[in-house]
């Protein structure tokens, strides 16, 4: 998971702020529609759409968006009709990866992906046939930058008291793992202890992890990148680990 903060962070220092932007907030609001289309507008009673609430206010998105989808999922305005879908495969080096999609149009979106895989060396597998190497999980990171007085020892008793299950170091700040679903709950123990989350979500996590290197590393990184800039694609996950030094010197090229 700390490749693919870094990952964002090279995207992010590439310029591509306001393309990011407009993506994710595309992103949220295809979320609670289906959020809410699948398991009503209540926020209360609907996991789901909690989460992608909390996505939308992570994002800034106007109170307004996020009520007019939820509306489109209920039927209470006309919107689009989407349905999930999700398919896996590999990239350059045996790099998993997994890719969930929003789609009104299911041929559309695997004839896109695929040629995606193709063109980027990679290529798609059967469903179930990298799955396994991933687990579902909450995700919290906590830079140090946005908690300048946070401490190891501070937080890992913080997060003890929370129900969260485990604590990685970083260079620049703290990773947080829970089961999925004390994912919010857990969260807001943490920042009614006056952490602010840097990044929180609801992912796919890689239970094992590929070492690419060399050239295999511009491979990878365009491959992912070409994915996710897919308008279908809600969410793509791997298992690359890639130096920081190659990360630097590779995402150039993308």
């Amino acid at each position: 998971m700390s490749g693919h903060n870094k990952w964002a962070k090279v995207k992010h220092v590439k310029g591509k702020l306001d393309a990011i932007k407009g993506r994710t907030f595309t992103k949220i609001i295809k979320e609670i529609t289906i959020a809410a289309k699948n398991g009503g507008g209540e926020a209360d009673s609907n996991p789901r759409l909690r989460s992608a609430i909390q996505a939308a206010k992570d994002a800034n998105m106007p109170k307004d968006n996020v009520e007019r989808a939820i509306k489109k999922g209920t039927g209470e305005l006309e919107g689009v009709s989407y349905e999930e879908v999700t398919y896996e495969g590999y990239a350059q080096g045996g790099v998993a990866v997994i890719v969930r999609c929003l789609t009104d149009n299911r041929n559309r979106t695997v004839a896109e992906v695929n040629k995606i895989f193709s063109k980027g060396g990679g290529n798609m597998g059967t469903p179930g046939c990298v799955s396994f190497m991933f687990e579902n999980k909450g995700y919290l990171f906590f830079s140090k930058e946005d908690n300048p007085k946070l401490t190891e020892d501070a937080l890992m008793e913080l997060i003890i008291d929370a129900g969260a299950e485990d604590m990685k170091v970083l260079d620049d700040g703290f990773e947080v793992t829970c089961v999925h679903s004390d994912y919010l709950d857990v969260r807001a123990k943490l920042e009614a202890k006056s952490l602010k989350v840097s990044e929180g979500k609801v992912t796919m996590l890689p239970k094992i992890t590929v070492k690419v290197t060399g050239p295999d590393c511009g491979k990878v990184l365009r491959l992912i990148d070409a994915i996710e800039e897919n308008d279908d694609v809600q969410d793509c996950y791997y298992n690359y680990e890639i130096s920081d030094e190659d990360m630097e010197k590779y995402s150039a090229e993308v």
